[in-house]
């Protein structure tokens, strides 16, 4: 083998990721958590750190779940692990924010979370899957980010929302490679959108698989989060702009017109015709 520059000669995908990542992601010690102002706290604020927290913890699972699903694909499954990677600093920084305050999530109910999940109908869905889960996530930690007046906890959604932004883009790349090399997944990529952004709800992977866990009890989960987000801090109509940007995204994927849930119903319906 044969490097140049101490750079790989044809690297995967997943090494320019980890190379950009390793330049440019930031560190929980750039956050200043002893600086936290327990003043400007507010109670939906610890609601939604331990929501997202509570989502955050499930990427055990998650990369479990990769792992196994996509044996035969090394470079991502590479990208599944440096992904894993942020997604623990963002459980980690959430309950940091949380200690500073006196405040955590239940050891238990993290623990519950830890079960992989199943395949999905295929991995073009599982990829998916993850672009929704991201997209949501990213769109729901920025707006939040701009209403919470705690600087640590708004710096802290801020990071994590420009990480969930990067992570879509790179599971769109995968979804991207996957239903070349296997376009006959396309249809499951299809239900898998129309299943996530056909109703007046935000529907998120964590919640749809992880919802009926007895552990959980009244804890706060994702959901939580999710309703408090819709009630108190989106605009009107901010849900169908979220699932538009979904939908959009979805488009650009499959080349597809997919701007409402009746075409994504008709592209269906041809799909598997």
């Amino acid at each position: 083998m044969v490097f140049a520059s101490h750079e790989l000669e044809s690297p995967v995908h997943s090494y320019d990721v980890f190379r950009h990542y390793e330049r440019l992601h930031w560190k929980l010690t750039d956050l200043n958590f002893d600086a936290v102002d327990p003043t400007l706290v507010r109670p939906e604020y610890i609601t939604l750190a331990k929501s997202s927290a509570m989502g955050e913890s499930n990427v055990i699972a998650a990369v479990h779940g990769f792992l196994a699903e996509f044996v035969d694909d090394y470079d991502f499954s590479t990208f599944a692990v440096v992904w894993g990677y942020q997604e623990v600093q963002h459980h980690y920084a959430f309950r940091t924010w949380l200690r500073a305050i006196g405040e955590d999530v239940q050891d238990k109910a993290v623990d519950a979370m830890r079960e992989p999940y199943a395949p999905g109908s295929t991995p073009s869905a599982t990829l998916a899957t993850n672009i929704i889960s991201e997209l949501t996530v990213n769109h729901i930690y920025r707006a939040v980010s701009a209403w919470v007046e705690e600087p640590i906890l708004k710096a802290l959604l801020l990071n994590a929302s420009r990480d969930e932004a990067g992570h879509a883009r790179e599971f769109i790349h995968y979804a991207t490679e996957r239903l070349r090399r296997r376009p006959e997944e396309l249809p499951s990529v299809l239900e898998t959108l129309y299943v996530y952004s056909s109703e007046a709800k935000i529907k998120h992977p964590v919640s749809t698989f992880k919802a009926g866990l007895t552990e959980l009890g009244d804890h706060e989960t994702i959901d939580t989060g999710f309703d408090l987000f819709l009630e108190q801090v989106a605009a009107e109509g901010e849900l169908e702009v979220l699932h538009d940007k979904v939908r959009r995204t979805f488009a650009t994927l499959t080349g597809l017109d997919l701007s409402s849930n009746a075409k994504v119903r008709r592209a269906l319906a041809d799909a598997i015709a």
